[in-house]
């Protein structure tokens, strides 16, 4: 095979895993044993059944590299060590693998009998492609437009505003309240709020189901008219700068607009991406308070500020939870505190919570077309877990899960509804006159 990697981007490469102050990235990188456990983890494995699907071997694609140009051994007996070169069919490996045969749920993490950080090395993967220029042509696109227009999907500002402006003209109507809103560019309010761009897109329903709980619970928010996309597609590229340039973004919205907090819509890697990982790419602490908005919710219901009854949701719900906010965002228990007091007849999937299943479209798949026969294929685990329960509803807080479920539930004929915790209160408030 001919070798167009250039020693330019080669050494580009090799620089991501040559920092000898990280620690993680060391110990990481040398403490898979290859026990294989984590493969009954992974959902291209389950479904595909094909050795290269082991999350073991993602790691060692990375750690192989590592060994060829950063230990003796390697560089002197690349065969005995399993060292490879960093050439274009080794490039071309870790593309299908790290970006289209991993979703970097974190599951495997929890199967691992040592711990080993596998999405940590798979992002440490990605990143080295990143540098190359190797991203997928479609999950670039994605960052590209959150780049260069504020909104991951290109949304010009106009075509927003009439949107929020049209969406607040139903929700007056609803109300019977000309003092409802979805207010825009508002300063000095409690609440900064942030959504999906998918949301004005495809779900304005999800944005007036929200502002109706703003509405009950008297709640003084605003949304930026430019910059008010959770997502950061910069986290799954690998391009740091990228990704700190989608986080600055609402950074310096919320100073402009004096907000008191942050509070995130509905998306499990964008609230990761700017709670967890935003600090560390602007390299300075939050001065406001960040949440997301089911722990905001969940204040509204503990403080009283709304009501609500859960008999008006009584088809059988289950939760599906995001990887990002439940296995690697803490967020289990208080996502079923909110969706209990919504919902009169909630059952479990199995399994579920920090073991349940990716719905199988993290890690950036839902924007990379080139993988989407893979993507719906792995879904058939999610669709198997949902029809197992009966539920009628599948209740998610991140909008991307809602895009794969909803794929999923038009491939597999579920026949389920599926809704955002948001517009499972809403359809469950008591809003006293």
């Amino acid at each position: 095979m001919t070798n167009n990697i250039t020693n330019e981007q080669k050494a580009k490469a090799l620089a991501i895993i040559s920092n000898t102050n990280d620690s993680k990235l060391e110990t990481h990188l040398n403490a898979c044993v290859r026990c294989g456990l984590c493969a009954s983890s992974c959902m291209y494995y389950l479904t595909m059944k094909e050795g290269k699907y082991i999350p073991a071997r993602k790691v060692d694609l990375v750690s192989s590299i590592y060994r060829r140009y950063k230990t003796w051994q390697g560089a002197m007996f690349p065969s005995l060590f399993h060292a490879r070169e960093l050439n274009q069919e080794t490039c071309d490996e870790m593309v299908d693998s790290l970006f289209g045969a991993c979703t970097m749920c974190g599951r495997c993490v929890k199967h691992c009998s040592i711990g080993v950080d596998i999405p940590f090395l798979v992002k440490k993967g990605r990143e080295m492609l990143a540098v190359m220029g190797l991203v997928p042509k479609t999950l670039q696109a994605t960052v590209d437009a959150a780049v260069n227009t504020g909104n991951n999907m290109g949304i010009p500002t106009e075509e927003f505003v009439d949107t929020i402006q049209w969406m607040e003209e139903e929700l007056q109507d609803e109300l019977e309240d000309e003092k409802a809103g979805i207010f825009l560019d508002l300063p000095d309010k409690n609440v900064f709020y942030t959504l999906n761009p998918r949301e004005p897109k495809f779900f304005p329903l999800s944005i007036s189901a929200m502002a109706k709980v703003f509405y009950a619970a008297g709640e003084e928010w605003t949304l930026s008219s430019k910059y008010y996309d959770v997502t950061n597609y910069g986290y799954f590229n690998g391009n740091n700068e990228e990704a700190t340039q989608i986080a600055r973004n609402l950074y310096d919205e919320i100073h402009r607009l004096h907000g008191k907090r942050l509070v995130l819509g509905e998306c499990g890697h964008g609230s990761r991406a700017m709670r967890w990982e935003g600090p560390n790419y602007l390299k300075t602490p939050y001065d406001f308070d960040t949440l997301t908005v089911v722990e905001l919710i969940g204040e509204y219901i503990r403080s009283g500020r709304i009501k609500l009854d859960k008999t008006r949701n009584n088809k059988v719900v289950t939760i599906h939870d995001p990887c990002n906010l439940v296995r690697n965002g803490g967020l289990l228990d208080e996502i079923r505190f909110v969706v209990n007091a919504a919902a009169a007849n909630v059952v479990e999937m199995t399994p579920y919570g920090t073991d349940n299943f990716c719905c199988g479209g993290g890690g950036g798949a839902l924007a990379m077309s080139e993988y989407n026969e893979r993507r719906l294929n792995i879904g058939k685990i999610k669709a198997d877990q949902i029809t197992a329960t009966k539920a009628e509803i599948v209740v998610t807080p991140c909008h991307n899960c809602v895009d794969q479920l909803s794929q999923i539930n038009h491939t597999y004929k579920l026949g389920i509804t599926i809704k955002t915790v948001a517009e499972l209160v809403a359809d469950a408030l008591v809003i006293e006159s």
